[in-house]
């Protein structure tokens, strides 16, 4: 049972997610931005052309306004919520509480995204209204899988911004850190180009990290790409990458902490 003090943490971060929605819009509009960019640039390249490593330019489209969505369950602001925590030495203090301060993150991470989500979901709307377009998921089965799929993805990208977030024990900032771990997911997530484009031995490093469940899989998912068997499969990994990267941030935590000097009585 999710003790109430982890509630009550999700709950806050709900509310200073909204008090403090200037944030938040910013890195949603960066997001967007990138998106936007993304979508003229496909546009272009599907100018004379029907089809693309097995995608229309339906899906496409389809397949970009995803990324948007799964990009979006956790920000920038959300990301440097944790590495500042650890770099203003206010972590020491989180040691010094009754919670366990993976969950806690966790907890202020679904908490904000549950509003990050809503928004991105209206904003994904208006983009159907207005270049209309976008194809829907073929049969109910489909569309509750790729809703499951996407909410693993959710545990599998926090997973990674943990890790790397950890590493600020080792660094005196986090954005070279941030914009690293932004580069590598970004590639091997499939939200710059489609995993199918990739050569074959760069698709083999893809398709053997963690990085394909944030973006590649739920997409393939929506999209109907799959099998029921295949996606059952897929869905499998992603669970499996979520419980080993949360096992592995517990790991890191562990040796990291250590790091921690606390002076006083």
């Amino acid at each position: 049972m999710i003790k109430k003090k982890y509630l009550s943490i999700a709950k806050v971060t709900m509310q200073n997610t909204m008090a403090y929605r200037f944030n938040y819009i910013i890195s949603l509009l960066s997001s967007f931005i990138f998106i936007l960019s993304m979508f003229y640039l496909w546009k272009s390249i599907y100018a004379d052309k029907t089809e693309l490593a097995g995608f229309t330019w339906e899906q496409m489209k389809t397949y970009l306004f995803i990324t948007f969505l799964s990009n979006t369950l956790v920000s920038w602001y959300s990301e440097t919520r944790i590495s500042r925590k650890i770099l203003d030495g206010s972590v020491a203090m989180d040691l010094l509480k009754p919670i366990d301060f993976q969950k806690a993150r966790l907890s202020e991470t679904i908490g904000s995204s549950l509003v990050e989500g809503f928004i991105a979901a209206i904003m994904i709307s208006i983009f159907v209204v207005l270049f209309a377009g976008i194809i829907l998921p073929k049969d109910l089965w489909t569309a509750l899988l790729f809703i499951f799929s996407l909410v693993i993805s959710l545990g599998i990208k926090f997973g990674i911004v943990y890790l790397f977030s950890l590493l600020c024990f080792w660094t005196t900032s986090s954005i070279g850190i941030a914009w690293s771990r932004a580069a590598i997911t970004n590639l091997f997530s499939g939200a710059l180009i489609p995993l199918t484009f990739f050569p074959e031995w760069l698709k083999s490093i893809a398709y053997a990290l963690p990085f394909q469940g944030i973006v590649s899989i739920p997409a393939s998912i929506y999209l109907g790409k799959l099998e029921f068997i295949n996606a059952f499969q897929l869905i499998g990994l992603q669970v499996f990458w979520m419980i080993g990267l949360w096992l592995l941030g517990k790991l890191m935590w562990n040796f990291a902490v250590r790091q921690i000097t606390i002076h006083g009585g």
